[in-house]
């Protein structure tokens, strides 16, 4: 029999299902309890797997069970095909219901902060019955969101130019650094500040060894200046709008964010000139998966978002 025909006849979604479960549990015992079903029934639908596959998927160790190369090649697959199910049963929600729908949305701190809920509320307002979870994280592990399909699509600052082959991204708006305070600050009032001006200034700057912290290291190094002392160290975008607003503190942040936060918050873009510092803020999704309609609705509101808030910036 063909081995097509044989897989289409024999593998069944129920069988693959087990199977996830007792990769990601590393145990047949543990896999029974969580899916409410005998042991017995677990080790034959893993067998039934393995027989019809002609290969071996879990190898049985004393402590628990680990995938086989050809195990793990069906796990990477096989998260794929429940993932393209959900994605089926959403797109058919939509279609039955246009209003209703929901998206997962992997961010970058700052992008938190900003754009990425104000393209939220706006497709709120238009569809009030969408679901949107905000992930918030670094981009690295955002980006192995993305490829574990956590989430739906991921809008950041990227490190670098995407060349990956499995991920697509388009940009969204160039972005820029600023230098920020409170609207009470003594910074506040005047019309034109040098940066050296600055360095003595209570500082609050992103943690040591993150991304935020050595991009604001190359703008003080591009200036010609010594890297000021952070009075307080953060990564929260939270505590650095917090801090700013207090009215003692002097922050680095992006354009988008004091832009759209300052609808908010008192906060001030202070005349500082700096070197230009333009990156692209970029959307990724998978190649090889199809954004759900409430995904596309999300990425066309940050899109209109960006165009108003950042127009001549």
């Amino acid at each position: 029999m063909d081995p097509n025909n044989r897989i289409g006849r024999r593998l069944n979604l129920r069988d693959l299902n087990i199977f996830l479960v007792v990769a990601e549990n590393h145990s047949m015992s543990k896999a029974a309890a969580q899916l409410a079903i005998s042991q017995p029934v677990v080790s034959k639908a893993v067998a039934d797997l393995e027989h019809t596959l002609g290969v071996t998927l879990l190898d049985r160790k004393p402590r628990g069970v680990e995938p086989t190369l050809y195990g793990r090649a069906l796990i990477q697959r096989g998260i794929a095909v429940f993932d393209e199910l959900r994605q089926s049963v959403e797109d058919i929600k939509f279609l039955a219901d246009p209003t209703a729908g929901e998206v997962r949305v992997g961010a970058t701190t700052p992008l938190a902060a900003g754009i990425v809920p104000a393209a939220a509320d706006a497709l709120v307002r238009r569809h009030p019955r969408v679901f949107i979870e905000v992930v918030e994280g670094d981009f690295a592990i955002l980006l192995r969101s993305l490829r574990s399909r956590d989430i739906d699509l991921l809008i950041g600052r990227a490190p670098g130019p995407m060349t990956e082959e499995d991920i697509a991204s388009d940009v969204l708006f160039d972005d820029r650094l600023l230098v920020v305070a409170g609207s009470r600050s003594k910074w506040a009032r005047r019309q034109k500040i040098k940066l050296s001006e600055l360095l003595d200034e209570p500082w609050v700057l992103p943690a040591p060894g993150t991304v935020g912290a050595t991009i604001v290291a190359e703008v003080f190094h591009a200036m010609g200046l010594k890297h000021p002392r952070a009075a307080i160290a953060a990564s929260s975008m939270a505590v650095h709008i917090h801090l700013l607003v207090a009215g003692h503190f002097l922050a680095l942040l992006p354009a988008s964010t004091v832009f759209l936060s300052a609808r908010q918050q008192p906060l001030k873009a202070l005349p500082v000139v700096l070197l230009d510092q333009r990156r692209p803020i970029v959307v990724a999704t998978l190649k090889k998966r199809t954004p759900n309609p409430v995904a596309s609705l999300f990425i066309e509101s940050a899109r209109a978002v960006a165009r108003s808030s950042m127009k001549g910036r």
